[in-house]
């Protein structure tokens, strides 16, 4: 489990074809310190299991299902990544409940320049606008934010020049794709009370 606050912004250095996956090599001195092979480490925003690691440097195996979903397929040499590591037992929960399981993609529509922080709209799948509500949670990119609007067909969001400066969305232009993850618990109240709906009433003794 990860709780969205970016640990680093880090850089993939190269990106292999495998035919049906790729494997990519990533930088990031924080997030592989201590790492080792089978953890997990989220790459904005996606799980991904460490294949190999060395000095500042790890590499992950992203399958077909994970490219064609996420806008990891569109990451080359060069790209900046945003990452994180799971949350240790005990640790704070600074974001909120964050699976590394992408939702949907979403588009950076427009951005608000303000003197101290930025409004950023983007694009929110049909599929997904029932789990976005006003002053909710979701992540973008691996990063937990707070909704400040929610529209039929987009969200937006305000970021801070810390946010601004330490992630990928301070980089992120118009037209530019990003990751999106909805609270899970919105995802478990919509499947529970969808099989109470569907259960017979029992008969008036």
């Amino acid at each position: 489990m990860f709780t969205g606050i970016v640990e680093e912004l880090g850089e993939v250095t190269a990106v292999e074809n495998l035919g049906d996956a790729s494997r990519f090599r990533l930088r990031g001195p924080v997030v592989t310190e201590g790492a080792r092979h089978g953890d997990s480490i989220a790459v904005n925003g996606v799980c991904l299991t460490v294949v190999d690691h060395g000095e500042q440097e790890f590499t992950a195996d992203v399958m077909a299902e994970t490219l064609n979903r996420s806008s990891l397929g569109a990451l080359r040499a060069g790209s900046r990544v945003n990452l994180e590591r799971p949350m240790a037992v005990g640790g704070r929960l600074g974001g909120h409940i964050v699976q590394g399981h992408v939702d949907g993609t979403g588009r950076i529509v427009e951005r608000t320049v303000s003197e101290n922080w930025e409004i950023v709209k983007v694009s929110l799948p049909a599929e997904l606008t029932r789990y976005v509500v006003e002053k909710g949670s979701i992540t973008v990119d691996g990063v937990s934010l707070t909704v400040v609007d929610a529209g039929p067909d987009y969200f937006t969001i305000s970021l801070i020049p810390t946010t601004l400066a330490l992630t990928t969305l301070g980089h992120k232009e118009p037209g530019d794709p990003v990751n999106l993850e909805v609270d899970v618990i919105a995802k478990y109240v919509e499947r529970l009370l969808g099989h109470r709906a569907q259960e017979p009433e029992e008969p008036v003794k």
